[in-house]
């Protein structure tokens, strides 16, 4: 996994030995905080499902239902 830091405002970016990809550092935050969306979710952070296919289509259903919240549903 390659780590993705930026530098602090205040420190010189020329002492930081990784590289900041901005690009992959926002589709990192996009994951983080689908995961963070997904454990406020009971029954998927808590895992009652016992198969991993009944737990797949709840993380589906829970995406379905996050991606319809907005038209009303």
């Amino acid at each position: 996994i390659k780590p993705v830091i930026p530098c602090k405002s205040h420190e010189d970016p020329s002492r930081r030995p990784v590289d900041f990809d901005k690009a992959a550092y926002r589709r990192r935050s996009v994951v983080e905080c689908l995961i963070g969306w997904l454990k406020e979710s009971r029954r998927i952070a808590t895992r009652y499902e016992k198969t991993a296919i009944i737990f797949g289509g709840m993380v589906k259903l829970a995406f379905i239902h996050r991606y319809l919240r907005p038209f009303g549903a």
